[in-house]
């Protein structure tokens, strides 16, 4: 009776409220990098002798580019962006807050909205889509689909991913939401989410319209979004050229899609991601590359013809992995169970969200990384994948990112019932 009493009183002091968890943002890097370059070379050759004198490198809430004349005398476009796809490092910008339109680097997001759906379960890659008559209007770049023509959503993203299809795209919007409007409106939320305050989506295919706008900033972080939550996007944006086969009425023609990012072909490091061209636009490219475990994004916007975007672009890239170097936790210490208050589990596992990497320019070591866990009293309730702690990372005393450490397990509060009938199971065994 005494351990009975003694479990009333002790629950009634454990069943509390419970702690918030917070979760820390790595700031962007501000540094300054000095070379010189001569990039007149063709693309494909691929002949580079460094870069430019004092490309600036910038944070993305600096209102200042930092960029000097001599640099941006061999920068074309109006809108430049590079950044690394791990850690969010700014490695150079320019005019990222210019709104433009964006022409075909729109279908980054419908391909991201494409990818929630799949990841859902919504839809599947072998199921059927009907081509509607308003998706085999569209004009600009296509694949030609005819109205009634059924594609899985597996072509279709290809022809999107490759092709930039503007009737693909419709097609998948109208097969995922019912109307495009519909799924235009998916889009806009997804970019408020991810913090692409300075766009607006109109259309899933990037057609000339008022109001259809966007930045070079923001078409990178759409871009993240995309290659690192769905990488496989990168078994699509890497092919070069492929058939697809049209079956209707008329019986069944194949059909060849060549992709429009130039770079697939032509620089040996590029792995996607998404081109686009309008009268508005000009020449647009969200340009992924990767090379000795660095990871990159360049966005060129309104470049005044496809060389030029893809010449600049290529700059960028250049720049970023002669100066860039990764860093990767291949060695995280090993997480114990954790102790749980206010549940009747005494004991939860835990373990990293992700791997850790980061960027860093080369003037910053990556000798001497030090890692620190920060691990939190845990109170139930705590739910699996719920937020425990961190594991955090210096150079020089400098943090520079972190890790979450996520429950693996839910743990409930003990109410009464359950103390309860633990001490009873305790007593009669």
């Amino acid at each position: 009776m005494k351990k009975l009493l003694a479990a009333v009183c002790v629950c009634s002091m454990l069943l509390c409220g419970c702690q918030s968890q917070g979760t820390y943002l790595k700031p962007y890097a501000g540094v300054t990098a000095s070379k010189t370059a001569d990039v007149s070379s063709m693309i494909d050759t691929r002949v580079w002798e460094g870069f430019a004198a004092d490309l600036g490198v910038v944070s993305v809430d600096d209102s200042e580019n930092g960029i000097d004349s001599e640099t941006l005398s061999q920068i074309d476009a109006k809108e430049v962006f590079l950044t690394g796809t791990t850690d969010s490092t700014v490695l150079t910008a320019y005019n990222i807050y210019t709104q433009m339109p964006p022409a075909s680097i729109t279908k980054i997001m419908t391909l991201i909205l494409i990818f929630d759906a799949l990841d859902s379960g919504k839809i599947k890659l072998d199921e059927m889509v009907t081509t509607s008559e308003y998706a085999a209007s569209m004009g600009g770049s296509q694949v030609f689909l005819e109205a009634m023509e059924q594609q899985t959503v597996d072509t279709l993203i290809k022809c999107i991913a490759v092709a930039s299809a503007n009737d693909a795209c419709v097609a998948m919007a109208e097969h995922i939401c019912g109307t495009e409007a519909k799924f235009v409106e998916k889009m806009n939320e997804r970019a408020k989410s991810l913090g692409m305050n300075n766009t607006n989506f109109v259309n899933c295919c990037g057609l000339d319209v008022d109001g259809h706008i966007t930045t070079a900033r923001d078409v990178a972080i759409m871009s993240r979004e995309l290659i690192t939550k769905y990488p496989q996007i990168f078994n699509y944006s890497g092919i070069w050229m492929q058939n697809i086969v049209h079956t209707t009425n008329k019986g069944s023609s194949e059909f060849g899609l060549t992709n429009t990012n130039k770079l697939i072909k032509q620089y040996s490091y590029a792995t996607g991601l998404k081109t686009g061209s309008t009268s508005k636009a000009k020449y647009c490219v969200s340009a992924t590359a990767s090379k000795d475990g660095v990871d990159l994004i360049a966005v060129v916007m309104a470049a005044p013809d496809y060389k030029v975007r893809f010449k600049d672009a290529v700059t960028l890239l250049e720049y970023g992995f002669a100066n860039c170097s990764v860093y990767k936790d291949e060695d995280m210490p090993v997480l114990d169970k954790q102790k749980v208050k206010n549940s009747l589990k005494e004991k939860i596992g835990v373990s990293y969200e992700q791997e850790f990497s980061y960027l860093s320019v080369n003037d910053k070591s990556l000798n001497n990384v030090e890692k620190k866990l920060n691990l939190k009293k845990i109170v139930a309730p705590v739910k699996a994948g719920d937020s425990v702690g961190t594991i955090d990372y210096y150079i020089d005393g400098e943090k520079i990112g972190s890790v979450n450490i996520i429950s693996d397990e839910d743990a409930a509060a003990a109410d009464l019932k359950s103390y309860i009938s633990m001490i009873f199971k305790e007593i009669l065994l």
